[in-house]
């Protein structure tokens, strides 16, 4: 773990740091970044051509639709599937590529293997806690939707990382997660609500930047919702994959960046705690014999047993 001090992203944070440490490992590396990003998001958008999901809105048959999703079910589980193999990819190039140069995206791509069936069985198991917390965030109206969502979405953050530095151990990245998710709990909640509220804006601008040269296919869909067609061919256009792979490719790696950083942050302020507990022990442990008065000696003048 030692090796792992010297990442530009290991320290004790603050939302200011961290946001800036984000936009300087981003900005230094970003050529690499986005070229790695932008094959990955190029590969996903041509997958995803082959999942129309339009054909539904035409459909009116309840036994007709559900035939029809039945269908897009393997389609749609093969794009998630591909879309996790690429995180695990480009989280394991954003955590060892700083610490060696030998570790280049073919490297990434080879040694990252072998944390891709440990993750996707703790996706699984994060997709099913993650459906109890949203139905028991329904009970609690759309409050508790929302903070549901935002801790599922902080145990994600912190998955990868661990599993890359610390071991792909299924049992210890969870109990990991959860141990370092709930230090300093609220401030890995608020600092994850921001990210997500980034992002967001981010995706709606560069959604509408890509939209300007499909403006009447997008225009002919809204004023006549029934016809899907012009909205199907525009989303098959190649120049529509090139340009939603580019505004892919500026989003793609903050992702594993803010994974770095809330796991990095977790680890500097567990190691911080444990170092000063080794160099003061004294104040943090209790003994036996400070429960009870020290002993004089037979000729103390103190000994209680010596006066009358």
């Amino acid at each position: 773990m030692d090796q792992f001090r010297n990442h530009p992203l290991y320290r004790k944070h603050n939302i200011d740091s961290a946001m800036s440490s984000l936009w300087d490992f981003y900005k230094k590396r970003f050529l690499s970044l986005f070229l790695i990003s932008f094959a990955m998001s190029l590969v996903l958008q041509y997958v995803s051509t082959f999942v129309n999901i339009q054909e539904l809105s035409t459909v009116t048959d309840p036994m007709v639709m559900l035939g029809m999703m039945k269908e897009l079910l393997v389609p749609i589980l093969i794009i998630s599937v591909i879309n996790l193999l690429f995180n695990v990819i480009l989280q394991y190039y954003v955590i060892y590529n700083p610490l060696s140069k030998e570790n280049n995206i073919l490297i990434s791509m080879l040694k990252s293997l072998r944390y891709f069936i440990p993750y996707l069985i703790i996706m699984v198991l994060l997709a099913f806690a993650g459906s109890i917390a949203i139905v028991l965030g329904i009970l609690a109206l759309i409050v508790g939707v929302f903070f549901s969502l935002l801790y599922i979405f902080t145990l994600y953050f912190f998955i990868l990382p661990i599993m890359m530095t610390e071991g792909p151990h299924i049992g210890n990245t969870i109990s990991r997660t959860i141990t370092l998710a709930h230090r300093n709990f609220w401030s890995n909640i608020g600092w994850v609500a921001v990210f997500i509220i980034l992002l967001i804006v981010i995706s709606l601008i560069s959604s509408g930047i890509i939209l300007l040269p499909f403006t009447g296919n997008f225009m002919k869909t809204i004023i006549n919702p029934g016809e899907t067609s012009g909205l199907t061919d525009m989303t098959k256009n190649p120049l529509f994959l090139i340009l939603s792979a580019l505004a892919g490719a500026l989003t793609f790696p903050l992702i594993p960046l803010f994974s770095c950083i809330l796991y990095f942050n977790g680890k500097a302020t567990e190691d911080i705690s444990q170092e000063a507990t080794v160099a003061d022990p004294e104040n943090t442990t209790v003994r036996v014999e400070d429960l009870y008065a020290k002993p004089y000696s037979d000729d103390h003048p103190d000994n209680p047993d010596n006066k009358v």
